[in-house]
């Protein structure tokens, strides 16, 4: 049993030096705050802020556009106003076309007659 023991210290004693890089490369690499897997994580966050970054200076560019047309063009404020609001003059209608209005109506007819059908048997 002290052979062993003897043995172990000694091999610990011949290889402290790396034993102890390796631990500390461990502590740098892996387990500290600041370790390299911790500087990935900060580096792919940062990218992906700066794409946000990109994305957001670019709506505010189109935001400015905007805005500057408004302010040049008077015609541009009545566009948007029939455009976004559906907004009318007193002298005309309104016919808004849309595909979700009828997916609904025959969703709710197809139920209907669902309901027809087992209501009848």
């Amino acid at each position: 049993m002290n052979t062993k023991l003897t043995m172990t210290l000694r091999l610990l004693a011949h290889y402290k030096y790396l034993i102890t890089v390796v631990i500390g490369v461990a502590m740098v690499g892996f387990l500290d705050e600041n370790s390299l897997l911790m500087h990935v994580r900060h580096r792919l966050k940062i990218s992906e802020l700066n794409d946000q970054i990109e994305m957001y200076n670019e709506r505010n560019e189109a935001a400015t556009h905007e805005l500057r047309e408004l302010r040049l063009h008077p015609k541009a404020i009545e566009k948007i106003a029939r455009e976004r609001y559906f907004m009318k003059a007193d002298d005309e209608d309104i016919f808004i076309l849309s595909t979700d209005a009828q997916r609904i109506d025959s969703d709710k007819i197809q139920q209907d007659n669902e309901q027809l059908y087992q209501t009848n048997q």
